[in-house]
């Protein structure tokens, strides 16, 4: 890898700032965010070092699951603006240097989209087969349902035309057909268009449910293949837009996350949650213990080189922890979540990282900066930057998706609406705007904010982090975790201490059939603010970390010509 290189994949180097458009800045004042809002505050973004924001959904929507249930993939909801406002925004974020990507869902429609509409009025209607129906009773499928307590079955009955339709999340979101030309097609039109109007690619929602071929017969059910289209999907956006992305939601090991970027070939999304670090992270704090997040990033399969793995320690939805053991959830459900209010659907979490870490500065600091040294494209969702917290008042996932904070006065400076109108209230107590918001941040040098513009600037300054070879630095400390990320000469040292009690780490750069004296004369030069170290001739050295420590060293060898 050449530096030259990295602006080809630019997202393989990325930081990737994930936001709802109701809930960012209302412009309007009806209570609502909305783009000629987010529009105003696309300089705050810039500031803080965003170079791609991804916008949830913001189509004509009933919003019964936060613009989940789409009504039409070619429209923008009014409430939010016109096709106008969404364009004026896409060019204000390029013109400071961000792309714009979207959320797309393949996978469903609200059962009021029109579509559906048409489909349930007789079984001949040609918009029956957008829809994957069944007209024998359903098995039991309870126990497959994605969200348990709000539905029961993975079918629902339509009275108009006694037949079951296939729902995989809640029953207002019925699940299109892909495997019908027609469907693809609409697919394919809509996400040209806004490819057209300047986005940079698509989150896709739950790529694994949209490519499920459940409901078909079964002899032709053997012959699809649902990674084909999903190939196709890619090549079509790679044509329309040469350097747009799919980033997908696979919520599965990494075995299998592997098909979903296309094995070898790398040709199906270029870039996957990593769900698997991120449940691991969480239980290595829980037990301030790096080892259990160490083998699981041992166990990564490699990519393609096209191919990224996206990094998140939060998101929109439930923090889920699916992938762990029983007993391991237990352990991070006691650590940070020990009231039932703060699970939900016995696999996941409702809150935000600060209240789960007590508020605690350093150890907040430590996890965003392991996010951000781990080898990948760090996510952040809205808020994190100024440590905001969430509402347990409000039920399910809204925990997390209350109005961004802006200042301490009135509606935390979201809008001029009245309290009653707005579209989610604001978090209150000590994570409420009075105590966390963006303007106080921005203003005090020792902020999160802060420490976050810095992060971003170190980490778009280390291309060893999206584009270099991982390798684990094995030391006796079970609370650290010391890696190194190396690419085209370049390495990069990153330590982490997830415990509460100092600790001095031994360890070498230096694999063990190296030559002798290989580093003599070469130091680690400390990327913040610490102090350089000379390593010795073997490449071993010697750091301190404090409680919930963090280094990041960059290896300089006499005669580097490195930039200042």
């Amino acid at each position: 890898m050449r530096l030259a290189e990295t602006s080809d994949l630019w997202w393989k180097n990325a930081v990737v700032y994930c936001l709802d458009v109701e809930t960012f800045f209302d412009d309007d004042g009806d209570g609502t965010g909305d783009f000629a809002g987010l529009t105003q505050r696309v300089d705050y973004l810039a500031a803080l070092g965003v170079t791609c924001i991804w916008l949830m959904p913001f189509y004509p929507s009933p919003d019964r699951d936060d613009g989940y249930d789409v009504t039409d993939f070619f429209a923008v909801d009014p409430r939010l603006g016109t096709m106008g406002d969404v364009v004026e925004f896409i060019r204000a974020a390029k013109d400071r240097g961000m792309r714009v990507i979207a959320d797309f869902v393949v996978n469903h429609t609200s059962d009021q989209h029109p579509w559906f509409v048409e489909a349930r009025k007789s079984k001949d209607n040609k918009y029956r087969d957008y829809y994957v129906w069944r007209s024998d009773t359903p098995p039991d499928t309870s126990s497959e349902v994605v969200f348990p307590g709000e539905e029961d079955s993975l079918w629902e009955k339509d009275e108009a035309t006694g037949e079951w339709y296939l729902h995989m999340f809640a029953k207002h979101q019925p699940d299109l057909d892909v495997t019908n030309p027609s469907v693809r097609n609409e697919i394919a039109k809509a996400m040209g268009l806004w490819l057209e109007l300047g986005l940079d690619g698509f989150r896709l929602d739950a790529v694994p449910f949209f490519l499920e071929t459940r409901g078909q017969p079964k002899d032709e059910a053997a012959n699809l293949d649902p990674h084909e289209y999903l190939a196709a999907l890619r090549s079509f956006v790679s044509r329309r837009n040469g350097s747009a992305i799919l980033l997908g939601e696979v919520n599965l090991p990494y075995k299998e996350q592997l098909e979903y970027f296309g094995g070898p070939d790398g040709n199906e999304l270029n870039m996957q949650f990593d769900f698997m670090s991120m449940q691991h992270i969480y239980l290595s704090l829980a037990r301030q213990d790096a080892r259990p997040l160490a083998e699981t990033l041992k166990s990564r399969p490699p990519l393609h080189p096209d191919n990224q793995w996206a990094m998140f320690v939060r998101n929109h939805d439930e923090l889920t922890l699916d992938k762990l053991s029983d007993g391991e959830r237990e352990e991070v459900f006691s650590a940070f979540g020990p009231e039932k209010n703060m699970q939900i659907y016995g696999r996941g979490l409702r809150r935000r990282l600060p209240p789960m870490l007590g508020g605690d500065a350093g150890r907040i600091r430590m996890v965003y900066s392991l996010m951000f040294a781990l080898p990948g494209t760090p996510v952040l969702f809205y808020g994190e930057e100024i440590g905001m917290g969430e509402d347990l008042r409000q039920k399910g996932r809204a925990s997390v998706r209350t109005p961004m904070q802006w200042n301490g006065e009135k509606n935390a400076g979201f809008s001029t609406a009245k309290v009653s109108d707005l579209v989610a209230p604001l978090a209150r107590g000590e994570y409420g705007p009075e105590h966390v918001n963006a303007a106080a941040a921005k203003r005090d040098p020792g902020s999160l904010f802060n420490f976050m513009v810095t992060l971003i600037r170190r980490y778009r300054e280390s291309a060893e982090l999206g584009w270099g070879e991982f390798a684990i630095i094995e030391q006796p400390e079970p609370a650290v975790l010391a890696h190194t990320c190396s690419s085209d000469g370049g390495t990069l040292v990153l330590l982490h201490n997830f415990g509460e009690a100092p600790v001095k780490v031994n360890g070498t750069v230096a694999p063990e059939d190296g030559p002798a004296n290989a580093f003599r004369d070469a130091t680690l030069l400390d990327l913040f603010d610490g102090d350089n170290i000379t390593l010795d001739p073997d490449g071993g050295f010697t750091v301190e970390l404090e409680r919930y420590g963090y280094r990041w060293y960059r290896l300089h060898r006499k005669g580097d010509r490195l930039a200042p």
